[in-house]
């Protein structure tokens, strides 16, 4: 296969699913390797690149929601969650903890396939982000973001507290400094999810991030709003 083949990555503990979906995916001209558990898919992430994920729910030891949640606050890579149960909590909690999709099991391998395909193609259109060490520091205006300790201090050293939401938006702009940025992009990046139906939570965190680090919230200088485009990181960013 071509070195730029899409390489699936599937975590399921019954084996005959797994197996038989590894195959489909490989007649369709996929790469795809199949593992039981999410001790297993951790291993195969450090020894391989994996453009994706599908990842069973409910599994012995780890389950799939830990194991999400977990490739979020470390990987950039997509996942699709697999569950036997179709109820609309356990939808809402799976793209919650950053899934990029969910199908109900019984399942057709082309509808997942088409998924999959529709997942890579959203995923690789969002721009690259520079990158940055885990344990670093991000450096713009007069702010110092520590990673590690997810924690905004001003030139003076104070800290300012940053909620989740807030934090993920802010190190999403200064991963990708000076490039303009949609809401649906936004959204896939400091949200963990699309949807134009979740807009105006881009808008309300947004607004809430220039509140803590504008001089002048009505006249920001920092994220500026590209109208018809989204918004842009305009400062300088460096680590530190």
């Amino acid at each position: 296969m071509a070195p730029d083949t899409p390489h699936i990555l599937i975590v399921d503990d019954h084996r005959e699913i797994r197996e038989s979906l590894a195959q489909f995916l490989r007649k369709q001209g996929r790469r795809a390797t199949p593992v039981e558990s999410a001790e297993a898919a951790r291993i195969a992430i450090k020894k391989e690149r994996i453009d994706l994920v599908i990842l069973d729910i409910m599994m012995p030891g780890e389950d799939g929601l830990s194991l999400c949640r977990s490739l979020r606050e470390s990987e950039q890579i997509p996942v699709i969650l697999l569950s036997a149960r179709a109820e609309e909590l356990d939808r809402i909690i799976g793209l919650e903890v950053g899934a990029d999709d969910y199908v109900v099991k019984p399942f057709n391998p082309r509808e997942l396939l088409a998924r999959i395909d529709a997942v890579l193609r959203r995923t690789h259109a969002l721009p690259p982000k520079t990158q940055t060490p885990a344990g670093g520091a991000l450096r713009f205006d007069r702010w110092t973001l520590n990673l590690a300790a997810r924690e905004l201090l001003d030139e003076r050293g104070q800290s300012f507290e940053l909620s989740t939401g807030e934090y993920r938006m802010l190190l999403t702009f200064l991963q990708r400094p000076r490039t303009v940025l949609t809401r649906a992009q936004l959204l896939d990046l400091a949200f963990d999810r699309g949807g134009d139906v979740f807009d105006r939570a881009v808008d309300t965190q947004i607004s809430r991030l220039r509140r803590k680090i504008e001089a002048d919230p009505r006249a920001p200088k920092l994220i500026k709003t590209v109208w018809g485009g989204g918004y842009v990181f305009s400062a300088q960013v460096e680590q530190v």
